[in-house]
């Protein structure tokens, strides 16, 4: 099992740090070039990064996902295109994507586009709280112990 992290707007990589670091899990953090960063990682962390074109962070995570692997995205395309693999797909607001609500996601995310396409207003996501960190912490623990 690895933790592959959609990284370039993820909220929780510091807990995905902390939560492995001592659990002998490999963390690769996946983001566009036009992300980069001179922050240090721990050890047990790899970053890597892809060309800044729309979907190539994408593209390779669905390229170094396997069967059972765990990956931290908020992108519901993604996560569509990890689940029939057999990967673990986790929102960083601590629900995990399965067959049963990937499809009601999708067409939620396709509703909101059409309107705004038609010039109309669509409510954004909430702001990332601390509920929102602990459930992410709460779901995550249980996975990477099973």
């Amino acid at each position: 099992m690895q933790i592959i992290v959609d990284a370039d707007a993820c909220p929780v990589k510091d807990i995905i740090f902390k939560t492995t670091k001592n659990k002998n899990i490999s963390v690769t953090l996946v983001s566009s070039i036009s992300h980069f960063s001179n922050q240090e990682v721990p050890p047990h962390v790899e970053t890597i990064y892809v060309d800044a074109g729309r979907d190539a962070a994408d593209f390779k995570i669905v390229a170094l996902a396997s069967k059972d692997d765990i990956v931290v995205t908020q992108d519901y395309g993604l996560a569509s295109l990890l689940l029939p693999k057999g990967t673990v797909v986790l929102h960083h607001n601590g629900f995990e994507y399965d067959d049963m609500n990937i499809d009601h996601l999708l067409n939620t995310r396709h509703i909101s586009a059409a309107i705004r396409q038609g010039g109309g207003r669509t409510k954004g996501p909430k702001p990332f709280s601390k509920d929102d960190q602990q459930a992410f912490l709460k779901l995550f623990q249980e996975k990477i112990e099973n």
